[in-house]
């Protein structure tokens, strides 16, 4: 999959291609239908399958104080997309410029000059254009007169249950990673690099992979269940773990922090970028009394952690 960055025309190899527009925050099974349709119109066409996606996601730019709340960052998002079939992934940059965008504009500038789409695919309240001035009806009228398709994917649901990204956060909010996996697709997982943090977990007996959150959404803090995997020659090797999420108030710690014991693992990971997926909640943050206090309840999560993930030892 190639990955372009639209700060002009784009290059021949992702012009006149089928693209579905969204954020795609998570990838998730609603995603997945939309960038299949966007694939079907491609093979029809006789053209290449994209998808055009926005960086910062628009949500960051309109609200840049509020929470994290990404499901993926920019490396997970293309990562994810890597598994569609999809030939290009076409970024477009989210600032003031194309904020301030008519929706007469973005039809006419981004999809028409910049890429020549050749079809269109879009969620049933896909909205576009300075204040969301366009709707689907518009997009279907302007296709017409610039002569590309237009689908309009309605909602994708499993019985009652709406494929969203708000359903996701909620379920991460509530401590669910199972839930959030159902509708996602796939575990949800944090892509970070092992930062240096205070090294106390290794006197404890306990070491830890500290990786921050940096923009994405803060779960239910408490203790997960997960597996970490890494890069070894060129092949993602993964770990089961029990992980940490939050506040650490037993030490006074402010900031939010992911530490992860990697289980059965001995080596130094300072520096490497990891993948960490969240499997099951084990229990919410709370502060010890002590140290040897805390000790024992890693122990018991460890070895619960153990239990769910089916690992020896």
């Amino acid at each position: 999959m190639r990955i372009a960055r639209l700060s002009g025309v784009a290059s021949a190899e992702c012009r006149g291609a089928a693209v579905a527009i969204g954020n795609f925050d998570g990838v998730h099974r609603g995603h997945r239908v939309l960038i299949a349709r966007a694939a079907e119109e491609a093979t029809r066409l006789g053209r290449p399958a994209g998808v055009l996606t926005f960086e910062p996601h628009p949500r960051e730019y309109f609200a840049a104080n509020a929470p994290a709340f990404r499901l993926t960052n920019f490396r997970a998002k293309a990562m994810s997309l890597c598994g569609t079939g999809i030939d290009v992934m076409a970024v477009a940059p989210f600032g003031r410029p194309m904020a301030e965008m008519s929706a007469t504009e973005f039809v006419g500038e981004g999809l028409v000059r910049r890429l020549g789409v050749a079809h269109v695919v879009v969620g049933y309240d896909f909205a576009f254009g300075h204040k969301r001035a366009g709707n689907v009806a518009m997009l279907k009228a302007m296709g017409a007169e610039r002569g590309f398709g237009v689908t309009v994917v309605e909602p994708v649901r499993e019985g009652e249950e709406v494929f969203s990204s708000t359903r996701i956060r909620d379920a991460l909010w509530q401590g669910a990673p199972r839930r959030a996996a159902d509708l996602l697709g796939h575990d949800w997982e944090v892509h970070g690099r092992v930062i240096k943090g205070d090294q106390r977990g290794r006197t404890i007996g306990f070491p830890t992979a500290n990786v921050a959150l940096g923009g994405y959404i803060e779960p239910q803090f408490g203790v997960y269940a997960v597996r970490i995997g890494w890069d070894e020659g060129g092949t993602t090797v993964w770990h089961d773990g029990v992980a940490n999420l939050g506040r650490r108030p037993t030490f006074n710690k402010s900031d939010v922090m992911l530490e992860v014991n990697v289980f059965d693992f001995a080596g130094d990971l300072y520096g490497r970028h990891t993948q960490v997926r969240f499997i099951d909640f084990i229990r919410a943050e709370r502060k010890f009394d002590g140290l040897d206090a805390l000790k024992a309840q890693i122990a018991a999560d460890a070895a619960q952690a153990r239990r769910v993930l089916g690992t020896n030892g």
